[in-house]
């Protein structure tokens, strides 16, 4: 959605008395163009925005194969829903992945079609949470150890931080509050944001990181290609200008996240580490060094941006203290 086509849909809602929010997509648009339209309008991530469609695209796939012909969603209603959800379950795909799909199909049938929506009681995935992969303090070492450059000042950020990965691709430098010590992390996973601590270890090194982008920065304005979504610079932009997708203009993304995992997937197996070690393995390994610290799992959950503190309590099993003052009868 253009500027122009945003103050015209305004306007619209204005004009028609209805709430901004409740207001139909083009009417004259096909179901992709409707849908990707309030996407953007809602402000959805580009990878939730490509994440949903995909699934209404495998939502009506699943229908036309049962029933022989294209039929749209609106004719389905929710009734479609519940034997969609339930065959993803004997699939046997993921609770996230299932829920994802949930999420998607609500989110066409109440912010594109504007009708109701029941689910029904489909077939729920049901698995025990896998305990997380945790390294040693001395294998996070190694490991980073081995990385050099921009790539081990991510993989620093990633377990002094505790961010997920494209939390971390996705900082603004305007995130890095120097005089407080504090990272604030936007729109995380679930549309939250949150504060994370600056590791004081980090804080030369990122300034000597972000001078440099500065004098990146000054290139791209003097070649014509200054311009971002939003007015501060990406902490870790890519080396190479892009289109962006929404927009069109010829700009600097965000570092692709393929770069970091390649770089320490390699890392890992170099090292004598005997763990599928990833990005994610540092998150891990912060919530639960932190804890074994002695930190209080409220902080914990707070730092991870869990809405639950039940999800974080996961690392209370991988923690080096098997319980409190416990020891094995074999140690006797």
């Amino acid at each position: 959605m253009t500027t122009d086509d945003l103050f015209s849909t305004k306007a619209a809602a204005k004009a028609a008395n209805t709430p901004l929010e409740k207001l139909q997509p083009n009417p004259k648009g096909r179901l992709k163009e409707q849908f990707h339209e309030v996407a953007r309008f809602k402000h959805l991530s580009p990878r939730s925005e490509q994440s949903y469609w995909e699934w209404v695209v495998r939502y009506l796939k699943f229908h036309r194969e049962r029933a022989g012909v294209w039929t749209h969603p609106k004719d389905l209603g929710s009734t479609g829903v519940t034997p969609f959800l339930t065959g993803l379950a004997v699939q046997g795909v993921s609770v996230s992945t299932q829920n994802q799909a949930l999420n998607a199909l609500l989110f066409l049938h109440r912010e594109v079609l504007h009708v109701p929506f029941v689910a029904g009681d489909f077939l729920r995935v049901s698995r025990p949470p896998r305990l997380p992969v945790v390294l040693s303090r001395d294998e996070v070492k190694e490991l980073i150890g081995l990385l050099d450059g921009t790539y081990k000042l991510m993989a620093q950020m990633l377990y002094g931080t505790g961010l997920r990965l494209l939390e971390l691709l996705r900082l603004r430098v305007k995130d890095i509050d120097f005089a407080r010590g504090q990272i604030t992390v936007r729109e995380g996973k679930g549309g939250g944001s949150r504060v994370t601590m600056l590791p004081e270890s980090l804080r030369t090194a990122i300034k000597e990181h972000l001078e440099r982008l500065r004098k990146l920065h000054e290139e791209d304005l003097a070649a014509g290609f200054g311009w971002v979504p939003l007015p501060w610079q990406w902490v870790f932009p890519s080396a190479h200008r892009s289109r962006d997708p929404v927009s069109g203009k010829i700009a600097r993304h965000h570092t692709a996240e393929t770069g970091l995992q390649r770089v320490m997937k390699l890392a890992a197996a170099r090292s004598s580490i005997n763990k599928p070690a990833s990005c994610h393995t540092l998150r891990h390994s912060f919530a639960t060094h932190l804890l074994e610290g002695g930190t209080d799992i409220r902080q914990v959950q707070d730092l991870l941006g869990h809405k639950n503190v039940a999800t974080t309590q996961i690392y209370t099993h991988v923690m080096q203290k098997p319980g409190i003052g416990v020891r094995s009868p074999l140690d006797a």
